[in-house]
């Protein structure tokens, strides 16, 4: 096991370290995403935040105004990370369709099953009275993006004749909730472990062709 690594106590050895504002900036959210995740929200302080970040609090208070900030800002850019794998080439016939939707779903899957994406949720659900604009900015960063993607991509293939009419971001919704079931609800609770890649291709390749069935061009 590695020995802790010491936080950095002079000033100029810390701005060293840490680099760049965009540098230091990225060393603080995965500090932050790192003590969120593991002491939750009212358990990790800014202290610890900085010193595993190797950068004082005046410098973190400058990229970050407060610890809500810091926690937004980690789902935004966790749910960057998850968006990128959602980008499909636009089908051009139904087979084309199918393996676009199972790669969106597989993709989807795999992101939010992701144990520490978990943890965001379930802080972002905890949180969402006291702190709303936590729930507010995984709602506008993940799921919104997401549904709006899988929205278009039934839109092209509706007007190139792959798939029948109908309200395309309905056929999104529905799409979601045969690839999910209620499999998050149970990785939410805990009492589901995340699916292998094997289930992923399952579950992903089912609900493209349920959900092609359902709307048969």
């Amino acid at each position: 096991m590695k020995p802790a690594r010491k936080p950095i106590k002079n000033t100029r050895a810390r701005r060293e370290a840490a680099g760049t504002p965009s540098v230091a900036r990225e060393r603080v959210l995965a500090a932050a995403y790192a003590a969120f995740t593991e002491h939750g929200y009212d358990g990790a302080s800014t202290l610890e935040i900085a010193s595993r970040a190797n950068v004082s609090k005046r410098e973190l208070y400058a990229l970050f105004r407060s610890k809500e900030g810091m926690l937004t800002a980690c789902i935004a850019e966790r749910a960057q990370r998850m968006r990128r794998p959602l980008a499909a080439p636009t089908p051009t016939d139904k087979d084309a369709l199918a393996a676009a939707l199972a790669g969106f779903g597989a993709a989807t899957l795999r992101g939010v099953s992701d144990p520490k994406v978990l943890a965001l949720h379930r802080l972002a659900i905890a949180e969402a009275r006291r702190l709303p604009g936590i729930a507010e900015a995984l709602e506008a960063n993940a799921r919104q993006p997401n549904r709006a993607a899988l929205t278009a991509l039934f839109t092209d293939a509706q007007a190139r004749g792959l798939i029948g009419d109908g309200s395309p971001a309905t056929m999104a919704r529905e799409f979601l909730a045969l690839l999910w079931g209620d499999l998050l609800m149970q990785l939410l609770l805990g009492v589901a472990a995340p699916p292998g890649d094997a289930d992923i291709a399952i579950r992903a390749k089912t609900a493209a062709e349920q959900i092609i069935l359902l709307h048969p061009a």
